[in-house]
């Protein structure tokens, strides 16, 4: 029985070493400065390029027919290229954050929402055609929703972002707390290749579907089955908490970051006003729990502190 028990021991020891090396490897903070500038780099030259396109096709010197031709509308029509690369590396970012606190890697979706709604506001204004009377159409009447849900996940972005770095990651984790965290390390890792796997089906699919003479660009693509796979990663993150964490209070907020989550996900598949409302519901979500967790937890420290 002993030797069983050696032996799993060992075992467990080696899974997580393997994974802290592969974690260190490709989403380490060395790693994450080379994707940094790879991916800034890649977004000018995207600009720059997509602008060019835009260029040879009203000239007239090349014709781009079907869906895509959406993509060449307007110059605002070449912000779409850069956007979606550093939303590429927003998702990367977003890998690299789910070893640590929950509420940071939250954090990260809320500013992957807001940079998607970002993206969707210049591409409806590179088509938009607003009348010159008072009366608001449908277009403009959906741009001032989809800036309203900008502001309150932006709100929002910040928040999550102000809390991340007030953190102290200099605490000392006791042997169970390093065990957890070099399980998410291994659920980061996983997420790191369905990301690669899910991009480039993304990418082939989108340029099939351009050569058939499709190739409408939407939210959906990619995006719809990556945070599939995040929820999946979540839900099973907070299924291991119990395992290490029994106070309630931070279970339900985790809980809570997951339907946001969920909330999330549900208005990337939807359109029009009713996926700005589920965005703008899933930032109002993560403010409360954020403030009601900060109240008990305050009310609590007090309460500690008059009874000594």
């Amino acid at each position: 029985m002993q030797f069983i028990i050696n032996s799993i021991t060992v075992s467990k020891y080696l899974i997580e070493e393997v994974s802290d090396k592969l974690f260190n490897t490709f989403l380490g903070s060395e790693s994450n400065e080379i994707v940094r500038k790879i991916a800034i780099s890649s977004a000018i030259i995207g600009f720059l390029t997509h602008l060019l396109i835009w260029v040879l096709y009203v000239t007239d010197m090349i014709q781009i027919e079907g869906d895509s031709v959406e993509l060449v509308s307007s110059p605002l029509s070449s912000l779409y290229t850069p956007f979606s690369i550093l939303l590429a590396y927003e998702i990367y970012e977003l890998i690299r954050t789910i070893p640590d606190s929950f509420s940071s890697a939250v954090g990260k979706q809320y500013e992957i929402a807001t940079l998607l709604i970002v993206r969707d506001i210049l591409k409806r204004l590179s088509v938009i055609n607003i009348s010159d009377d008072w009366k608001i159409d449908d277009d403009l009447g959906l741009l001032v929703v989809e800036c309203c849900a900008f502001l309150v996940l932006f709100y929002t972005s910040l928040t999550y972002y102000n809390i991340s770095n007030n953190i102290d990651t200099n605490v000392k984790l006791t042997d169970h707390v390093s065990s957890f965290v070099s399980t998410k390390k291994s659920i980061a890792n996983v997420m790191l290749l369905f990301f690669i796997i899910i991009a480039i089906m993304s990418l082939t699919g989108w340029i099939s579907s351009a050569l058939q003479g499709g190739g409408s660009v939407n939210r959906e693509i990619f995006f719809l089955d990556f945070f599939t796979f995040l929820i999946l990663a979540d839900i099973l993150i907070l299924l291991m908490s119990y395992w290490f964490y029994t106070d309630f209070g931070n279970l339900a907020r985790n809980t809570g970051f997951v339907l946001s989550t969920v909330i999330i996900r549900v208005a990337i598949s939807t359109t029009g006003v009713s996926s700005m409302i589920l965005f703008t519901l899933s930032g109002f979500l993560g403010i409360m729990i954020l403030r009601i967790s900060d109240n008990v937890n305050l009310r609590n420290k007090s309460n500690s502190k008059l009874s000594k």
